[in-house]
């Protein structure tokens, strides 16, 4: 992610509409984007549902344990803002969506401290 960056103004048009999310947030979105695809035997639309789903997963793989505090630091705190990140990419033409793409796809995919904290795939922990 760390090359990618918005250029030409667009991120001075995002904030116009939307200023609750850092731009590493949006960077971050479509970076997630790209990442569901590739797990893909072929390029086709994504959902919401995908979509949250490839942005916990990518957000576990580049930050780890700090996954929830990364995103948060971002504004992101629900697979409902990452519904808005999004929604603010479509409305600005900056991704295109389906007649059938709501925000409400987004909503509730996931808790994020479940994901983040409780369910963290922790390497040789042990139970005691």
């Amino acid at each position: 992610m760390a090359e990618l960056a918005f250029r030409d103004g667009i991120m001075d048009r995002i904030r116009m509409r939307e200023s609750r999310f850092d731009e590493r947030a949006y960077l971050f979105v479509l970076t997630a984007l790209e990442f569901s695809q590739q797990r893909l035997p072929e390029r086709r639309h994504i959902n919401g549902r995908e979509l949250a789903l490839a942005c916990r997963d990518l957000a576990l793989d580049h930050y780890g344990v700090l996954a929830r505090l990364v995103l948060e630091h971002w504004g992101v705190r629900s697979t409902a803002d990452l519904g808005d990140v999004v929604f603010t990419l479509v409305e600005l033409e900056l991704l295109m969506s389906q007649p059938t793409d709501t925000r409400e796809e987004f909503i509730g995919v996931y808790d994020f401290e479940e994901s983040f904290e409780r369910a963290y795939p922790w390497c040789g922990a042990q139970p005691v």
